[in-house]
C-alpha cells in the first residue's frame, strides 16, 4: 500500500485540522482522527484531549464521548457538516 498522501488528501486533512473539535467544540487546531487507517476522507476533527487523552479520549477511557453520547460516526457527521460549510 502506498502511504504517500496526495495533494488533495493533504489539503483535506489541513481543512479537518482547521475545525473545532467535533466532540467538545474546543477551538482549532484539531487533530485528525482516522476512523480507519489510511482512509484520509473519513477523518474526524478532535482536540488532543478527545483524541488521545487518557480520561476523555477515544484512545483512552472515552469519558467525554460517553458524556456527549457520541460514537465515531456521530463525530464524523459533525466534521463533514462543518467541512461543507467552509465551501
Amino acid at each position: 500500500m502506498n502511504n504517500q498522501l496526495t495533494k488533495a488528501e493533504r489539503e483535506h486533512l489541513a481543512k479537518v485540522k482547521s475545525l473545532p473539535c467535533s466532540v467538545c467544540d474546543a477551538p482549532p487546531p484539531s487533530e485528525a482522527h482516522h476512523l480507519k487507517q489510511h482512509q484520509q476522507y473519513t477523518c474526524v476533527a478532535l482536540c488532543q484531549d478527545c483524541h488521545t487523552g487518557s480520561h476523555n479520549g477515544w484512545h483512552g477511557r472515552k469519558a467525554m464521548w460517553r458524556i456527549k453520547k457520541m460514537e465515531e460516526i456521530d463525530a464524523l457527521a459533525i466534521t463533514v457538516k462543518r467541512l461543507m460549510l467552509l465551501k
